[in-house]
């Protein structure tokens, strides 16, 4: 249980993807205006990484693994997290037309976004058992909700500060990203990876 509580924190904080190891930035930036919008891209990218890092598993294992079809792991990875987009997206444009609407194209890139890719190819030839990767996947994508929500709170109280026009838009948000990756680098000491 110890091991399993060590693998969520570090995936969520030590290791976090966005701030430690810069995947998935182009939410990150794109989608971290509005807190409401933040946070539902948050859970939904946290949704499909999670669900492709328990498939990439099972198909890496009981199928590419036997086959010895390793070479295929980005093709396939790829065609399943399409696929889980494709479903996420009609279950959102069903049940919540405000929160599709506000995704936009943004939801479409969840297929690319490449911390999913490289959290299913890293547990993959991580050597975790099924249960070590579905733990480490919910610690990613709670690291990655978390990154996004604290982004986007910034963001939206420097909405009432004035700032000086050449630090507007995306510079500001680089530099706010770099002093958010050096506070998530002090929790290096806190978990063993």
């Amino acid at each position: 249980m110890k091991e399993m509580l060590l693998l969520l924190v570090g995936s969520a904080l030590v290791n976090n993807f966005v701030l430690v190891r810069f995947l998935g930035i182009c939410p990150f930036l794109g989608m971290t205006r509005q807190l409401d919008t933040a946070l539902g891209m948050g859970l939904a990218a946290s949704l499909v990484l999670v669900i492709s890092a328990m498939a990439s598993w099972l198909v890496n294992t009981y199928i590419l693994a036997v086959l010895n079809l390793e070479f295929m792991q980005i093709v396939v990875f790829i065609l399943m997290i399409a696929c889980l987009v494709q479903l996420l997206e009609m279950v959102l444009r069903k049940m919540m037309p405000g929160l599709y609407q506000a995704m936009g194209i943004y939801l479409a890139l969840i297929t690319t976004n490449c911390a999913i890719m490289g959290i299913a190819l890293l547990v993959v030839g991580s050597g975790y058992t099924f249960w070590q990767t579905t733990v480490f996947a919910i610690g990613a994508g709670l690291g990655f909700t978390l990154a996004l929500v604290m982004m986007a709170g910034i963001r939206e109280e420097l909405e009432f500060v004035d700032v000086p026009p050449a630090a507007k838009g995306t510079s500001l948000a680089l530099l706010i990203a770099g002093i958010m990756s050096m506070g998530f680098l002090g929790f290096a000491g806190l978990v063993p990876m």
